[in-house]
């Protein structure tokens, strides 16, 4: 299941309190993650994601998210891209919490 832009900023701000320092961050963090950029979450997706994170090891959760991003095909093709890598943030998160 793909992740739209409007679940993303979820992901991101619970994110972002995990690297703050702050290793279950609860549906109050997040929205307070949110509200400080002027975004506005909604509540039914937060909760779900802060379910589906429950009693979970995020750099765990980041591992296999990232071994599923290589398994997919990223049939080539086309002219040049930005780059970038699909799994990039969960690199980067994951070898983060690897060294703290």
């Amino acid at each position: 299941e793909c992740l739209s832009p409007r679940q993303m900023k979820h992901v991101a701000a619970y994110l972002l309190a995990q690297l703050g320092g702050n290793a279950s961050p609860s549906a109050a963090d997040v929205t307070s993650i949110l509200d400080s950029v002027g975004v506005e979450p909604d509540s039914e997706k937060l909760e779900k994601l802060l379910g589906s994170l429950e009693g979970k090891d995020l750099v765990e959760v980041l591992a296999a998210g990232k071994a599923k991003m290589a398994a997919m095909p990223s049939g080539g093709g086309g002219g040049g891209g930005s780059g970038g890598s699909g799994g990039a943030i969960y690199t980067d998160v994951y070898m983060y919490r690897r060294r703290g």
